[in-house]
């Protein structure tokens, strides 16, 4: 393992000044650290900064700068206590990365706000300093910049005063370099505060209207209330700011004291914003703030236990909206969400485990994998709180705190505290899940008249069977399966006897909290269908998702899908129609664009999805429900893909209504109203005015809608002129460049032109988003798509010789069989499944 450089050289303390200067793009910085050098030869981390001077104990000492591995070696005169001041300066970039400006439009003008983003190894580009989690010091901040009278700025900490136009900010707690954070510019706020005391903050440039800061700010003052309360520790700092950024790389970040957002996922019009993006802004808020404890107060010790924040943070953020927003159902979210991506990832052999070791800094941005590092870890410890129940990890979680506070830890440290107050040994259970990639199908079977139940990894695709088991906490109905499933197979006893006894149908995994799925055999199946009427929708929805992961994987036929869709179409549910969606669309890649089987497939969404649209029309109703609310988008968005005259004519309707005024419209469907007006009534002046109103809204939702439409157009001519607005960072930001490409992508009228404008265009987009961790996910964007045998030719032609770029290999190797497994499945099916969609019609 590469040698850390904390390990010759701890700083205590950090005298941070910072001038930036907007207009020459230049900063100027000097850095004080105090610390203990171990050896006389120490290095500290600097990326991008001009180094003009050294100085340790105010003598001056030489210096090399190390440019390939982001370090600054010094040459003290000897070890022990030091007292270091660099002087230099560094650009001021439009990478999102450091410190940054973010562009936004006020009245027709051009403005900047500048921000900064650190995790996971941007501080660097900000100060010279030990750039490593485990390096925690307190931080003093001087900022000055050129200011313009009415500009606020903000830090994790409160100013304590400004002097000579340098603003000063209090003493931080014990904290990493990569939760440092500042922003200056022209922002509105709003205030309020907890009942401890503590002062909630939600800011935004002034193109918002002020009622879009209220949801945030509610949200955040309640999330912190709550985690004060759950994890019975204080909420450490003066105050809790949330901050939204114009341009913004990741979704949020959560700086100590002052949190980070994407504008989409903070600022929202309380008045017409539709409930899923209500909810997924609160999980991102209350996401966020998990982290102020898990994360801040306390660190991993390094990144390879990344996980430990973001999986528990992931976990949390369900758990306290629940708390919060109860008649939400918030919990429903997490199966459609994170169980589904992270069982569909976690299935392709080669994938990291959530536990991962890494060293290269450019490694360490490829192992955020959202479906494993966020989505399965949740998962694991949804099964552990499943497990200990909320009084034992909340009595662990005290304990965890209260040990580590202002410090750093690791997993066997939470394990740990959650095995004392438990009496389970947390560990053992939880490294089966953690240290090894991937998950197991379990199969339920009756043989020679017994119940059996046995375990394998499941594949999606080719995979090397190695032996790997789990200890899976199994949650049957039957008092005849243990708590824990250690072996590789277990007998259950006489079936019929157990059966009788149960008065109900075998079933695993109820509530679907455990990361497997399970196969059952014909027997055990039939039986199960004949109650699953009656089951709660989350074990209806697992089912679908079962049985349609087992057919990616050719377990069963993916023709087998097709009769259950039928059975559970018409539900209320708005899960359930998630997951009618999710395998309907499955059967896409079985058909060609414009083909008659396509027409057919287009017919079985109607079937599917018709008398849920005239039950539910295509505008909110007074009498809606949540589910009647949620479930409309997935409605609408079915029979808009269906061509479903009676939508067509009311999109439309609706669409000329508030053509001059999109932010208007109803927000539920307004995104399959504007990808209906793209698909039907496409032309040259509604390319126009979508980019228009795209470029002035200040909405973030009206703009993902509009992100969604453009690229649905079907004229080749028109789509062109869109992807000739991917490198126009005017209209199309970087952060979003993505959502367009791969709308444009998905489009058979696109696909081509987007394909050809990445191989292109790569040297640009990694020079324009390089250093940011969802770079990676370009390449699994056009792995998502990809079905023909000449674009996997394609797709490893260009690719293949990028796998020695860091951190791009792993990706581009599991991509590669993502696409291959999908076209040898169509060839396989394709017959099968075109017949089924016919057959029940």
């Amino acid at each position: 393992m590469a040698k850390h450089l904390y390990e010759t050289f701890q700083p205590t303390h950090y005298d941070l000044y910072i001038n930036v200067d907007r207009a020459k793009k230049l900063i100027t910085g000097k850095t004080t650290i105090e610390g203990t050098a171990q050896e006389a030869a120490i290095a500290v981390n600097q990326k991008f900064l001009t180094i003009q001077s050294v100085a340790a104990n105010d003598a001056a000492v030489p210096f090399t700068v190390d440019d390939a591995n982001e370090r600054l070696d010094i040459t003290l005169p000897q070890a022990g206590d030091v007292t270091l001041t660099i002087a230099y300066t560094a650009p001021l970039t439009d990478t999102m990365m450091g410190i940054y400006p973010s562009y936004y439009t006020l009245n027709g003008e051009k403005q900047e706000l500048i921000g900064t983003q650190f995790e996971s190894t941007a501080a660097r580009q900000a100060f010279p300093g030990v750039d490593e989690p485990e390096a925690k010091a307190t931080f003093d901040l001087a900022i000055q910049f050129d200011e313009q009278p009415g500009e606020t700025i903000i830090a994790n900490m409160p100013e304590t005063k400004v002097e000579d136009g340098v603003h000063y900010f209090a003493t931080t707690m014990r904290m990493s370099t990569y939760l440092i954070a500042f922003a200056f510019g022209d922002m509105q706020k709003k205030l309020t505060q907890t009942k401890s005391g503590v002062e909630i903050g939600v800011f935004a440039t002034k193109a918002h209207q002020p009622k879009e800061l209220d949801f945030a700010l509610d949200i955040a003052k309640r999330a912190i209330e709550f985690y004060e309360d759950f994890y019975q520790t204080p909420y450490p700092l003066p105050h809790s700011y949330q901050l939204a950024l114009p341009d913004f790389s990741a979704g949020a970040m959560e700086n100590w004291g002052l949190v980070t957002y994407r504008e989409a996922y903070l600022t929202l019009d309380p008045d017409n914003t539709s409930l899923s993006m209500k909810q997924l802004v609160a999980t991102v808020i209350t996401h966020e703030l998990a982290h102020q404890w898990f994360g801040d107060l306390v660190t991993m010790k390094w990144w390879d236990d990344l996980w430990l924040n973001e999986s528990f943070a992931n976990m949390m953020e369900y758990l306290s909206v629940d708390a919060l927003e109860p008649d939400w159902h918030i919990w429903e979210l997490f199966q459609k969400s994170e169980a589904a991506s992270a069982l569909r990832r976690d299935a392709t052999d080669g994938v990291q485990s959530v536990h991962v070791s890494v060293e290269d800094p450019a490694d360490i941005d490829s192992v955020f994998d959202g479906a494993i590092v966020y989505a399965k870890g949740s998962r694991m410890l949804v099964m552990v709180r499943a497990l200990l129940g909320d009084d034992n990890l909340r009595k662990g979680l005290k304990a965890y705190f209260d040990a580590h506070k202002f410090g750093n830890a690791t997993g066997a440290d939470l394990w740990a505290a959650l095995g004392d107050a438990s009496g389970l040994d947390v560990g053992a259970i939880m490294n089966s899940w953690l240290e090894q990639p991937g998950y197991p199908l379990v199969s339920a079977s009756v043989e020679n008249g017994d119940l059996v139940i046995s375990q394998q990894q499941f594949f999606i695709g080719e995979g090397k069977e190695v032996g790997r088991q789990w200890q899976i906490p199994l949650e049957s109905n039957y008092a005849a399966a243990p708590q824990l499933m250690t072996e590789k197979s277990l007998n259950l006893g006489n079936y019929e006897a157990l059966r009788s006894e149960a008065g109900q149908a075998f079933r695993l995994n109820v509530g679907n909290n455990s990361h497997f799925i399970v196969k059952y055999d014909d027997t055990l199946m039939a039986d199960i269908l004949k109650e699953a009427a009656d089951f709660d929708p989350i074990s209806q929805l697992q089912l679908l998702q079962d049985a349609r992961l087992q057919a990616e994987a050719g377990a069963i036929s993916y023709a087998e899908i097709v009769p259950l869709l039928t059975r559970f179409a018409g539900s209320a549910h708005s899960v359930v129609n998630t997951a009618l969606n999710q395998a309907i669309s499955g059967l896409g890649k079985f058909t060609t664009p414009g083909s008659d089987e396509e027409n057919q497939l287009k017919a079985l969404y109607a079937k599917i999805f018709g008398h849920q649209y005239a039950r539910l029309g295509l505008v909110p109703q007074s009498t809606d429900t949540n589910d009647d609310q949620l479930s409309r988008e997935t409605v609408v968005g079915s029979v808009v893909y269906a061509d479903d005259a009676k939508v067509i004519e009311d999109a439309h309707a609706l669409y000329l209504a508030h053509a001059a005024n999109l932010d208007a419209m109803p927000a539920d469907p307004r995104p399959y109203v504007l990808i209906s007006e793209a698909k039907h009534f496409g032309d040259q002046a509604l390319l126009d005015s979508f980019f228009a109103a795209y470029r002035k809204t200040s909405d973030p939702s009206v703009k993902e809608s509009l992100m969604a439409a453009v690229p649905r157009l079907t004229d080749p001519e028109l789509l062109k002129q869109v992807v000739a607005h991917f490198e126009d960072a005017d209209t199309i930001k970087p952060q979003d460049l993505r959502a367009w490409f791969r709308g444009v992508l998905n489009n058979p009228a696109g696909e081509q032109l987007a394909w050809d404008w990445i191989r292109s265009e790569w040297d640009w987009l990694e020079k324009t988003v390089g250093g940011d961790m969802e770079f990676t996910t370009y390449i699994t964007v056009i792995s998502g798509i990809f079905r023909t045998q000449d674009r996997l030719d394609e797709f490893s032609a260009f690719f293949e010789p990028k796998k020695d770029v860091p951190g791009l290999g792993r990706e581009i190797a599991m991509d590669t069989k993502v696409i291959a497994t999908r076209v040898a499945l169509i060839a396989k099916e394709q017959a099968a499944v075109n017949a089924a969609i016919k057959a029940a019609l």
